[in-house]
């Protein structure tokens, strides 16, 4: 039987479970923690941005950063962990894989995966179930295979 991974995931917390195949039982393989993804932007970076003056004239501003400390959080989470769902699939832990996290990780997450991970990917759900027991992420996955 063909080994499925389920990637449930958010900004500071990643659960991997494997199964086999589409109806198989959730078994939890890996638990990721990144405490630093539950602060807030003031908690991660207590500097206030620089300060320039305008190319034209004498006004002068703030300089904004391109992402929050948050958002960069986040950023390293999703890299992190598509890391390592990456060499599990290079390792030949699973041949499908099934990603579920909010919509704004699960774009981070997907961004990161390489394209051989991302074939594999047969199902991907926005939505956040990283503190939910297996029996219901499994509930709500079954659901989404019926459909």
């Amino acid at each position: 039987m063909d080994t499925i991974w389920v990637v449930v995931a958010e900004q500071s917390r990643a659960r991997i479970f494997s199964m086999n195949g589409r109806w198989g039982a959730l078994e939890e393989v890996d638990n990721l923690v990144h405490p630093k993804g539950r602060l807030h932007d003031q908690d991660i970076n207590a500097d206030r941005p620089g300060r320039s003056f305008d190319t034209v004239g004498e006004g002068r501003h703030g300089m904004s950063k391109r992402h929050s400390p948050k958002e960069m959080e986040a950023i390293r989470f999703a890299t992190d962990v598509s890391r390592r769902v990456a060499q599990a699939h290079h390792e030949g832990a699973f041949k499908e894989l099934v990603l579920v996290a909010p919509p704004r990780f699960l774009a981070l997450l997907r961004e990161r995966l390489p394209e051989a991970v991302t074939r594999c990917v047969i199902l991907s759900e926005d939505k956040n179930l990283s503190r939910a027991d297996p029996t219901a992420i499994r509930a709500h996955i079954g659901n989404a295979f019926s459909s």
